[in-house]
């Protein structure tokens, strides 16, 4: 009889020690889902624009760099007195590309290549002054009367030179899946703005192939991207019946979207007119081809690949209709991102469980 309080300890000892060990690991697992949530909350923010927001500058003003005031944009005199141009970094068919100094600070001066193009040009100013914000480079001034732009300078370039700036030293700790997958977001935001701007749906037609895709976009001294050209941006106005088409010519490959290419076979020559027009979906056929530049080869990245099977499939449907929007798009590597990141930080603890 003393021995039965003995022999019933030893009973229920083996049943409550995997109970409090589970009740531990549930502990662990939320408390670090908890962290999680902070670190990831803190990851989009301090990924997101170091820069201020030009949206915190009244509309016409701008600051940058560690200046707190807001300065008014650039005038023609302003810019003909302290802007000094330096050399010409780039050429394309609308503007020609100075990198310029103002005020001790490197900055880009654009000016028309051509007067056939001014309309393009003012354009593309109208676009770059209306849709101000932490997605697009920011404007430091114009001139309409000599087609002069003024804007921020980013000196790692456009998105054409991502790879080899991830292959210099002091950038290699960031040639990792999630910076990669980060660039991709940024990306997706971009669309996802133009796509609901304050003027309205946007469509970025200046995408017939990957290369000129990249060109369009810059990337910031800490990795996050901007669309820098807007002179192709047409309005698509469903409510008054109104697509776009990007340029007048035929377009060709598999780059673009099925209902961008000429829909009446070979043997019926391209004729502008009879070619119909579309809406914002051709952005989204796009962005499968455009993240899988910006995941590149990295350890991890198939593994991201795998898991935006589903969203990257539903982007390439044939029927626009059918395709993700831009924020659904987002939303999708958002959860991506923190399931892998998750993942990452508990590995094994589903096997725990």
């Amino acid at each position: 009889m003393e021995k039965k309080p003995h022999f019933v300890r030893r009973e229920f000892l083996p049943k409550e020690v995997p109970s409090i060990s589970l009740a531990l690991l549930l502990a662990a697992v939320l408390l670090l889902n908890a962290l999680l949530y902070l670190y990831l909350n803190k990851f989009y923010s301090s990924l997101g624009r170091v820069e201020t927001d030009p949206g915190n500058c009244p509309f016409g003003h701008f600051k940058f760099g560690a200046v707190k005031n807001c300065s008014p944009w650039l005038s023609c005199e302003a810019i003909n007195r302290e802007v000094r141009k330096l050399k010409r970094v780039g050429e394309g068919a609308v503007k020609k590309v100075f990198l310029s100094e103002w005020k001790e600070k490197k900055v880009v001066l654009s000016q028309l290549t051509s007067s056939e193009l001014k309309e393009d040009f003012l354009h593309g100013l109208k676009m770059l002054k209306a849709l101000q914000s932490k997605h697009v480079v920011r404007l430091l001034g114009y001139c309409e009367e000599q087609f002069t732009i003024l804007t921020e300078y980013h000196p790692l370039g456009s998105l054409r030179g991502l790879n080899e700036t991830l292959h210099i030293p002091r950038y290699k700790g960031m040639n990792t899946w999630h910076r990669r997958l980060m660039l991709a977001m940024d990306y997706v935001s971009v669309i996802r703005y133009l796509h609901s701007s304050p003027l309205g749906t946007l469509v970025m037609c200046d995408s017939n192939d990957l290369d000129k895709v990249l060109s369009q976009y810059l990337l910031t001294s800490d990795f996050h991207v901007l669309v820098n050209d807007l002179d192709a941006l047409p309005l698509v106005n469903r409510s008054a019946g109104r697509l776009v088409k990007c340029g007048h010519r035929e377009l060709r490959g598999e780059f673009v979207a099925p209902e961008q290419r000429w829909p009446y076979g070979e043997d019926v020559p391209f004729e502008d007119d009879l070619m119909p027009p579309y809406d914002e979906k051709t952005d989204i056929w796009k962005i499968p081809d455009v993240s899988n530049f910006f995941l590149g080869h990295v350890e991890g990245s198939d593994i991201v690949r795998l898991h935006l099977f589903d969203i990257h499939a539903a982007c390439k449907r044939k029927d626009p209709a059918e395709r993700p929007s831009a924020q659904e798009v987002l939303d999708t590597y958002r959860k991506v991102l923190t399931l892998l990141i998750r993942e990452a930080a508990m590995p094994g603890t589903r096997e725990m469980l």
